[in-house]
């Protein structure tokens, strides 16, 4: 290797010694005469090249956008004020079906899970023996009034000789009374065959309300009788139903005020509360707080034609118990949490972000009403707050605003 090519690599090596601090230019050219201008003249190129030092604080700010938010002008609109609560699918009627009578079931006519209208005819006990004693008790009135016929034809005769003198007044008195004896008998034979009738009747076991059946709790050619518990089907009256919920008392007030302007809906909603299953009303109040718990027991009635409210299930509920009048709002997502309470990020005519206290009248998972710290107008943060500081300078982005 020539002369010329050893020169090039130390040239090289002392550059990027230079470059690390190692060696300063001047102490090269000192040992290596021959190539210390061109190490200074590298030395200058490469510190010549390094960029300036980061602006910091207000430059920063002042140099251009730092963040990229979405941004909502604060607006007035009524504002719904709900209290939102737990409560349970309650059916509005439920009836057990028993027999009334003693005797064998010949027929089930219905089936399991069925909807059924009042008077619909669920099963039928054997009817023979009750027919039987039905047509003993006609046929035992039949009697008796034939009887009591005889017994007034024969009171007219004493009345005629009494007043002739060829009776006494006590044969007369002792017929009038046998006359009224059977007068008796015929009213008794009568309450016999209403009962006879009556007991026959409750051999056809009919639904006594509308709703929809269970389970058979019984089957066919089974012997029942009315002193046993066993049940023949349940019924539940589920068109309307009903929600028993709570609220706590302190809420009474509100609550009492809105039944008295006759504005209470209520919505039901699954236990998530993301989906609204139906709209009913309150219907009832109860009629006396909890002591053990603080809190007030509250129905409400639902039309439930399409079943989506079943008994026994655990629901979110819903109930509106005023309308905020020409309220403040915005998203609720622009409320931020900070060691000395709640605040937004707002946004003045220069795009530049600063913290501002707000003060909160209603909140909901939507939307807040604004108390104090907000004007109608005023632009807050809706996404992109996470890293803004105080005085930073923002960037809209107007598609996700809708060009607020």
């Amino acid at each position: 290797m020539g002369i010329r090519g050893l020169g090039g690599i130390a040239l090289a090596i002392l550059a990027v010694a230079i470059a690390y601090g190692v060696y300063a230019p001047e102490t090269a050219a000192r040992w290596f005469p021959s190539v210390g201008g061109a190490a200074q003249g590298a030395h200058d190129a490469l510190f010549a090249a390094k960029p300036a030092p980061a602006p910091s604080g207000a430059a920063a700010a002042a140099a251009g956008p730092q963040a990229t938010v979405s941004v909502v002008a604060a607006k007035r609109a009524d504002y719904p004020v709900y209290l939102d609560g737990l409560g349970q699918v309650q059916a509005e009627n439920t009836v057990t079906v028993r027999s009334r009578v003693d005797g064998q079931i010949i027929k089930i006519a219905f089936s399991e899970g069925q909807m059924v209208k009042a008077g619909d005819l669920l099963a039928q006990i054997d009817p023979r023996p009750f027919q039987a004693a039905l047509d003993q008790a006609k046929a035992k009135r039949t009697q008796d009034q034939a009887t009591l016929a005889n017994a007034k034809l024969d009171q007219q005769r004493y009345s005629t000789l009494a007043k002739q003198s060829f009776a006494t007044q006590q044969q007369l008195d002792t017929q009038n009374a046998l006359v009224d004896q059977l007068i008796a008998q015929e009213a008794a034979d009568a309450a016999a065959i209403t009962a006879a009738q009556t007991q026959l009747d409750y051999t056809t076991i009919v639904a006594p309300i509308g709703g929809r059946l269970g389970f058979r709790l019984i089957d066919e050619g089974n012997m029942v009788n009315a002193a046993q518990q066993t049940a023949v089907v349940t019924i539940a009256q589920i068109e309307p139903i009903a929600v028993i919920f709570t609220a706590p008392q302190d809420d009474l007030p509100g609550i009492n005020l809105a039944i008295s302007q006759g504005a209470s809906p209520i919505e039901a909603r699954t236990s998530d509360s993301k989906t609204v299953l139906a709209s009913g009303k309150l219907t009832v109040v109860d009629n006396q707080v909890d002591a053990t718990t603080g809190s007030i027991h509250l129905k409400g009635e639902f039309d439930n034609h399409d079943h989506k409210l079943w008994p026994g299930q655990s629901i979110d509920t819903r109930l509106r118990v005023s309308i905020d009048k020409d309220a403040l709002t915005i998203p609720d997502v622009a409320v931020q949490r900070g060691p000395n309470g709640l605040f937004v990020y707002l946004i003045d005519a220069d795009n530049h972000a600063s913290q501002r206290a707000v003060t909160l009248a209603h909140e909901d998972s939507e939307t807040a009403v604004i108390d104090k710290g907000l004007k109608e107008g005023d632009r807050v943060v809706t996404s992109g707050a996470f890293g803004l500081q105080q005085g930073m300078r923002v960037v809209i982005d107007a598609s996700a605003t809708g060009g607020s």
